[in-house]
């Protein structure tokens, strides 16, 4: 799928392509986009499904190759995430700290960028409003991205959101990658 979108204000200064992760232990969303002078060609989008009925452990390794893959494949520079917090279940937290430890990790192989944004930086930067709610986030993107597969959407949608602030951002890298 191949979408144009124009963004004005701050743009990176080099060719930058940015994976958006939103990490789940079942489904992850994830997006790709490239930046092309002050146009964006969104490259790959969508979730990866994991069966709930199998060991973290297997999980964990079908995380990591899965998006090993995708940041081979497209040549990624920047991985933006959301930073985590601990809602109601403390072992879904700790399963997400899993996966986010295999980005960080993968960052670090491929001399990647990584990037964190807060929930409130991700809705600020999509929305134009720090508080906005999920569904307003989700009904912004869709309207920059009116093709996303139905399927899995909110997934999809918080995945984009988060990859829209690590290319429309960029004020801070979590550790340098180089």
């Amino acid at each position: 799928m191949y979408i144009l979108i124009q963004k004005k204000g701050k743009m990176m200064s080099r060719n930058a392509i940015v994976l958006g992760v939103d990490p789940g232990s079942v489904i992850t969303g994830y997006g790709i986009i490239q930046r092309e002078g002050r146009a964006s060609l969104l490259l790959d989008c969508g979730y990866l499904q994991m069966s709930s009925s199998k060991h973290i452990a297997e999980r964990v390794h079908t995380f990591y190759t899965f998006f090993e893959q995708k940041i081979v494949q497209h040549h990624i520079t920047d991985l933006a995430l959301e930073t985590p917090f601990c809602g109601v279940n403390p072992q879904s937290f700790l399963k997400l700290g899993y996966l986010r430890g295999v980005l960080y990790l993968l960052a670090q192989q491929h001399n990647m960028q990584l990037h964190e944004f807060s929930p409130s930086e991700v809705k600020q930067t999509v929305t134009g409003y720090g508080k906005a709610s999920k569904e307003q986030v989700e009904r912004m993107i869709m309207q920059l991205f009116p093709k996303l597969p139905i399927q899995k959407k909110k997934d999809v949608t918080d995945a984009l959101a988060v990859m829209l602030c690590g290319l429309w951002q960029q004020q801070r890298p979590v550790l340098p990658m180089r």
